[in-house]
């Protein structure tokens, strides 16, 4: 069996899964390739992409949460196209396959299976809606466009998904809950579309020893005693990444137990005025692409704090759950699924930012010994790892595979 996965990065939180998928097949016999759109070198289809969404976005904050997908590339006869037994689509936005570029992938007739990382292929053009549902029915009076209207670009390209998308996909999302989403979007409602987590190498991420975290406070000059959380993002000033929540539950924590003994380790891009605004002594680590770093930052926290507004099944919990640290975080997207309530962490009603310090607080006074650490790792063993879910990959590749015969 020969699949093709397509991705149109190798980095980010989608990239990220695909290639560890990749990975999980390789290990368990499955011949899968990667084809990113970094590696056609053509970057005209990302320009001419955010080009022609110019005129109709609302603002600049909202330039990179809305693909037209117009532009592309017409890939159906790469060779890796061609050897491929099977295509497997991931997130394929900015100009790495547009709408006719999925059809043309599509008249191939080979099989193609659709891992969704987010909301836009069953939207009119956003990959998270906001709260917007209008993407049950037509789309059109868009938040995100300067002039929404019943029939603005929104619901346009909403009817394009309905005549484009071809009807030999089977759609793959990577948390229940966004499986839920997508059977209830007028686009998606007749496809079969199923939950199929990520990956993850449980023999790279894994606790560390107790010697390894001793090393890695006094590298750092954690005090004597602090407990360390640990906050992630590719760019903290990213609104639906929840820091200001995190914020405000932190300054209710040093206000009602002020003799705490807390710092902060904060991973990505952040800038110094948000650093500057955190009650307690944070260490500003920047984006780390180095597993074995990340491995050492994941295992050193005590408790890893996700206040996401919008997330699907996100890398960064799975990789701390792997290293044996538990995680506290709002109700939000696929994070419960992976999060049990005071099973493997805490989980706090979405926005509520007193539950969020309550649940910090919660996981940060647990015994060593109580089994918190022992329970996050079980999950991602039991749920996540490498041979789990290659396995359930490998199932649904034969099954539309009988179906195309």
């Amino acid at each position: 069996m020969n699949v093709l996965l397509l991705n149109t990065y190798g980095h980010g939180g989608a990239g990220v899964a695909c290639r560890r998928l990749q990975a999980a097949l390789n290990g368990n016999g499955v011949q899968a390739n990667l084809l990113t759109g970094s590696d056609l070198g053509r970057r005209l289809p990302f320009y001419a992409e955010r080009l022609s969404f110019l005129p109709y976005e609302r603002d600049k904050s909202v330039r990179f949460s809305f693909s037209p997908a117009n532009f592309g590339n017409d890939i159906s006869a790469h060779p890796l196209v061609r050897e491929a037994d099977i295509i497997h689509l991931h997130w394929i936005n900015q100009g790495f396959l547009s709408l006719d570029n999925i059809r043309q992938l599509a008249e191939t007739g080979k099989p193609m299976v659709w891992t969704l990382h987010d909301m836009w292929a069953f939207t009119g053009g956003c990959h998270y809606s906001r709260g917007c549902d209008h993407f049950r029915q037509t789309c059109g009076e868009c938040p995100y466009l300067r002039r929404p209207a019943p029939h603005d670009l929104s619901n346009r390209i909403w009817r394009r998904k309905r005549e484009r998308f071809p009807k030999n996909i089977r759609f793959v999302t990577c948390s229940e809950w966004l499986a839920g989403v997508a059977r209830s979007s007028s686009l998606l409602q007749d496809y079969s579309v199923m939950a199929i987590a990520n990956p993850i190498d449980t023999t790279i991420f894994r606790p560390l020893t107790a010697e390894d975290r001793t090393t890695f406070r006094l590298e750092k000059g954690v005090a004597p005693g602090a407990k360390l959380l640990l906050f992630a993002a590719m760019k903290v000033s990213e609104t639906r990444k929840g820091f200001q929540f995190l914020l405000e539950s932190l300054h209710l924590l040093k206000s009602q137990h002020p003799d705490f003994q807390l710092e902060i380790l904060v991973l990505g891009k952040a800038e110094p005025e948000s650093l500057a605004a955190l009650p307690y002594p944070a260490h500003a680590l920047g984006l780390v692409q180095d597993q074995s770093e990340l491995v050492r930052i994941y295992g050193a926290a005590d408790v890893f704090v996700i206040p996401s507004l919008e997330d699907n099944l996100p890398n960064t919990v799975m990789e701390s759950l792997a290293c044996g640290t538990p995680v506290a975080g709002f109700n939000t997207g696929g994070i419960p699924e992976m999060v049990g309530h005071l099973k493997e962490g805490y989980i706090a009603p979405q926005g509520d930012t007193q539950a969020l310090a309550d649940g910090v607080l919660w996981v940060l006074n647990r015994e060593p010994g109580d089994g918190l650490r022992r329970a996050a790792r079980t999950k991602v063993e039991d749920h996540y790892a490498n041979a789990v879910i290659a396995e359930k990959y490998t199932d649904l590749y034969r099954s539309v595979s009988r179906t195309s015969l």
